[in-house]
C-alpha cells in the first residue's frame, strides 16, 4: 500500500495541546481533514494544516497517488526537548518554567 509521510520537528507547542487537535482528524478523508482544521481555533490547527499539506504534496509528487483518494491512515505527536528558564520570586526564590516542544509526524495513504 502506497503511503506518503511528513514530519514536523521541534514545534514549540506541547505534544498534549497538538494531540486535541490530531484526534479530530485521524482516519478522515484529506479534504474533510484539512476543512477541520481551517476551522478549529486552536494554537496547532494551522501547524498542523500546514503538515497536512506538505504530507499530501509528498504523496502527489513522489508516489504518484491521487490526491481525491488520500485520507489520514496515521497521525501523532511525540514530546520533543523541553526548554528549561527559571521565573525570579520573591525572597529569592526561583519557579521553573518549562517550555515543550513536540515531533508531529503525519501518514496519509490511498483509500482502496
Amino acid at each position: 500500500m502506497n503511503q506518503a509521510k511528513a514530519t514536523l520537528t521541534y514545534a514549540r507547542i506541547s505534544s498534549r495541546k497538538v494531540k486535541i487537535v490530531i484526534d479530530l482528524i485521524r482516519n478522515k478523508p484529506l479534504n474533510e481533514a484539512l476543512a477541520i482544521l481551517s476551522h478549529t481555533p486552536k494554537a496547532a490547527s494551522g501547524m498542523m494544516e500546514k503538515l497536512l499539506n506538505s504530507a499530501a504534496a509528498n504523496a502527489e509528487n513522489n508516489f504518484s497517488l491521487n490526491r481525491e483518494l488520500l485520507y489520514v491512515k496515521e497521525v501523532y505527536a511525540n514530546a520533543g526537548p523541553t526548554l528549561k528558564r527559571m521565573q525570579p520570586r520573591a525572597k529569592g526564590m526561583a519557579y521553573p518554567i518549562l517550555k515543550r516542544m513536540s515531533h508531529v509526524t503525519v501518514v496519509v495513504a490511498e483509500r482502496e
